[in-house]
């Protein structure tokens, strides 16, 4: 997780990575400027509050083998070193300026997380409630699934053109493509298997509320089916799932009503959402019943379903103006890590089911007489 989220602060810090230029200046020259003279508490709280995760997580990390105020201060340490690289290299970044009150303010945020962590480290990591829930309620060596399905909901932030429908880089890739190269693309292919036709074909199977309906269940029933895998049989699983859709659900309220200009907070709650919302509920807590195996098996196959339509269908006319309506530089490029989120966590699942798969295939090979 230290390594996951120091990865996130390097993405937002460096995002969109292009248009490097120099001005003549020194990487650290920004150390010695004057304080802004235009400066929000909004920014400056952000910035704390963005690094102190940072340095929980560190405290969190070297436990055992540092603790205590040795803990405290190499988090203060590695966030002060890690913002000071980020603000040196957006330098060479047009979009970005590097600034030292926002190292003092990373640095500060790191060593808030840690002074609150330390305490709390040995009760959550030794004999905490935590961990005999975990061990509890959870298998053991899941830890990459749980993390999987904890992004969820986070993936499901940005606007999408039917609720959930995440997995759409491959449309977005196509989109952007020269013409040429579509062409090209396309002249390997039967004319029968033209991809270009199919949005007409599938958009008369069924209507727009119907396919959006569709699409929320598949992906909802997948993620729900996914996230209950790790849990064991004596768990609350029908709690924790339905915990599970409440979490995603007021996260995407939440994400909608501060990126919002208008304030609307339920803007993609329409009848074919809400009926989704409640369909993929009620799929994945039936499949509660069905054997891992095949809560795996059917989670793979809704994901391979909705990848197909979310890439294919056209695009409701309707959605521009949802995306209009989308702040676009509220949050310091939380618009980009968003929809990054949105375009892999599909595909990250099934590289996840595919690896599980081979596991087993390996372990019975060897099991084999």
């Amino acid at each position: 997780m230290l390594g996951l989220y120091a990865a996130l602060i390097v993405y937002g810090s460096w995002y969109p990575f292009s248009g490097w230029r120099s001005l003549g200046l020194g990487p650290f020259a920004y150390l010695s400027d004057p304080i802004p003279q235009y400066l929000t508490a909004f920014d400056v709280v952000t910035n704390v509050l963005g690094y102190m995760p940072f340095g929980a997580l560190v405290v969190l990390a070297i436990y055992p083998r540092w603790r205590g105020p040795l803990a405290v201060a190499l988090a203060f340490m590695l966030g002060a070193l890690l913002s000071g690289t980020m603000e040196a290299v957006q330098t060479y970044l047009p979009t970005r300026v590097a600034s030292n009150l926002d190292l003092a303010a990373n640095a500060l945020g790191a060593l808030l997380g840690a002074v609150l962590m330390s305490p709390a480290t040995g009760a959550l990591l030794d004999r905490g409630l935590l961990r005999r829930t975990r061990l509890l309620w959870f298998e053991r060596d899941t830890a990459a699934l749980v993390c999987l399905a904890a992004l969820w909901p986070f993936a499901t932030m940005f606007p999408a053109p039917r609720l959930f429908g995440v997995g759409d880089w491959p449309r977005a890739l196509w989109l952007h493509a020269d013409s040429t190269m579509q062409d090209a693309l396309l002249a390997w292919l039967p004319t029968k298997w033209h991809v270009i036709t199919w949005p007409a074909r599938m958009a008369g199977w069924l209507s727009d509320d119907g396919w959006e309906t569709l699409i929320t269940t598949l992906n909802l029933f997948a993620a729900g089916a996914l996230a209950s895998l790790p849990m064991r049989a004596q768990a609350p699983r029908a709690r924790l799932l339905l915990t599970f859709v409440a979490v995603t659900v007021s996260i995407k309220i939440g994400a909608t009503f501060l990126q919002s200009e208008s304030g609307l907070a339920f803007n993609w709650a329409t009848p074919g959402a809400l009926a989704g919302l409640v369909g993929g509920t009620l799929a994945a807590l039936l499949a509660l019943r069905l054997p891992r195996r095949w809560r795996m098996a059917l989670a793979a196959a809704a994901l391979a379903v909705t990848l197909i339509g979310v890439n294919l269908l056209p695009v409701n006319p309707y959605f521009d103006v949802v995306l209009a309506d989308w702040r676009q530089g509220r949050y310091l490029h939380f618009n980009g890590l968003a929809r990054w989120l949105a375009w892999v966590w599909p595909y990250a699942a099934l590289v996840w089911v595919a690896f599980s798969v081979e596991r087993a295939w390996l372990k019975r090979r060897r099991t084999a007489p």
